[in-house]
C-alpha cells in the first residue's frame, strides 16, 4: 500500500475509534508516546487515553478536510498531518482542528501527536 492510501486509512480508523470508543485508541500508542494538547504535554498510552477519554464531550462527529503525509525516520515511518472539524453533539457550529503525528511504521502506533484548534 502507497504511504498517502496508507495514512489515510489509519486517519480513518483513528477518527472513527474516537468518535465512537475514544478508549479504543490505547492500542494505538505506546508507553513512550506523547500527545501535546493545548500546550499540556501527556506522555504514555494510558495517560494519553485518560485525556482524552476526560474531555468535557461524549459525542463527537470528526469530518477530515485534508490529510497530508510524507516519509519520516525509520523505515516506514511517516508524519501525517490532518486538518478537519468536530462536530460536538448539541453544538450548532463546528470547531475546526489540525493534528499532525509522528506514525511509526514498524509497529503501526504513534510515537507522537500534537493537536491544535
Amino acid at each position: 500500500m502507497d504511504p498517502d492510501s496508507l495514512a489515510k486509512a489509519f486517519v480513518e480508523h483513528y477518527y472513527s475509534t474516537f468518535d465512537a470508543n475514544r478508549a479504543g485508541l490505547a492500542n494505538l500508542y505506546q508507553d513512550g508516546s506523547m500527545l501535546t494538547f493545548e500546550g499540556q504535554k501527556i506522555q504514555g498510552s494510558q495517560n494519553i487515553v485518560a485525556k482524552l477519554t476526560s474531555l468535557p464531550f461524549q459525542q463527537c462527529k470528526h469530518n477530515i478536510s485534508t490529510v497530508d503525509c510524507q516519509p519520516s525516520g525509520p523505515a516506514g515511518g511517516m508524519l501525517v498531518f490532518v486538518s478537519g472539524s468536530l462536530q460536538l453533539a448539541g453544538e450548532q457550529h463546528a470547531l475546526k482542528f489540525s493534528q499532525v503525528r509522528k506514525w511509526l511504521g514498524s509497529d503501526s502506533r504513534l510515537s507522537a501527536d500534537i493537536i491544535c484548534d
